[in-house]
């Protein structure tokens, strides 16, 4: 069974759109993206520098695009659940047709302008702990006043506060955690400082008419398959001021007979934690148009 999974922020480098550009047709629909959303995301995945795409109005968009660009060069899918890390749940919703590919950019759209906005209004971040115990770490960040914002299984949890909270985190690691390392987003994602996007968001979605979804789509909120658009949709709206558990979502495409996972660019991450977390399970990730070959053999491998 084949898991097609989408990272979120922070996965993104300067450069890496680039070479899906010269795919047959994937200029033309980046364009015509741009111009739905009043965003260059050409000039922004290809010429941007690392600053540029940080900004978390930039940022998220231009991960969906990527997303979806490079599943669709894959051909016709038929993956036996989706799912997408923070923002990649936007993406991981197209791929399970709950919404177009336009309708996910432009909520993407306005997902990341308004948790920019959010986020100016505190100086604020998320860093990354490598080891350790959940049950110890989670208690120590809140007595730090930091926010358990993702817990992502494999012995990593992300940290989320404002900079003097993650500076004493630095000075006081919880017990088994090795490292702590900062991350490439502007503000504490999946928290309480994001509460004031929450309402923009709901805003946008009125205008949506999602559809249910073709696949099963597995939710970051509590790692459960969501059956109707009108949830899913809902989830996305909610999610980002709520962690993101993907630990659980790990458990669950386990539950569904998971044998083979792609992450789509710009991959790497997920299938970095799937690595440690999910045994025995091939995994995939796309990260130049180099990696399609393998990645259709194995789709070919996991369903003949």
């Amino acid at each position: 069974m084949l898991v097609l999974v989408a990272p979120g922020q922070g996965a993104q480098t300067p450069g890496f759109l680039t070479p899906w550009l010269d795919l047959p047709g994937a200029a033309d629909r980046v364009a015509a993206w741009s111009d739905a959303i009043g965003l260059d995301l050409a000039h922004y995945g290809t010429q941007a520098d690392a600053d540029a795409i940080r900004d978390t109005a930039v940022a998220q968009p231009l991960l969906v695009a990527a997303g979806i660009l490079s599943a669709s060069a894959l051909g016709d899918l038929a993956p036996g659940a989706v799912a997408g890390h923070s923002v990649g749940e936007f993406t991981a919703a197209a791929f399970a047709g709950v919404l177009d590919d336009t309708a996910a950019l432009k909520l993407v759209r306005s997902r990341g302008l308004a948790m920019a906005e959010a986020a100016a209004i505190t100086e604020t971040g998320m860093s990354a702990l490598l080891g350790g115990d959940p049950e110890v770490t989670v208690p120590h960040l809140e007595k730090l006043g930091l926010t358990a914002a993702n817990v992502n299984g494999a012995g990593q949890i992300v940290a989320a506060g404002t900079l003097e909270q993650l500076a004493a985190l630095d000075a006081d690691k919880p017990e088994g955690v090795r490292r702590v390392v900062p991350l490439k987003v502007a503000g504490a994602f999946h928290t309480e400082h994001m509460a004031p996007a929450v309402a923009t968001l709901e805003e946008a979605a009125k205008a949506l008419a999602p559809a249910d979804p073709t696949v099963t789509y597995v939710s970051n909120k509590d790692g459960r398959a969501v059956a109707t658009g009108a949830e899913v949709v809902s989830r996305l709206v909610g999610q980002v001021a709520n962690p993101v558990r993907w630990d659980l979502c790990m458990e669950t495409f386990q539950e569904l007979g998971v044998t083979a996972l792609i992450e789509v660019c710009p991959g790497g991450t997920l299938t970095g934690i799937a690595k440690r977390a999910l045994p025995g399970v091939k995994t995939l990730a796309l990260k130049t148009p180099d990696d399609l070959d393998a990645a259709r053999a194995l789709i070919a491998d996991v369903t003949a």
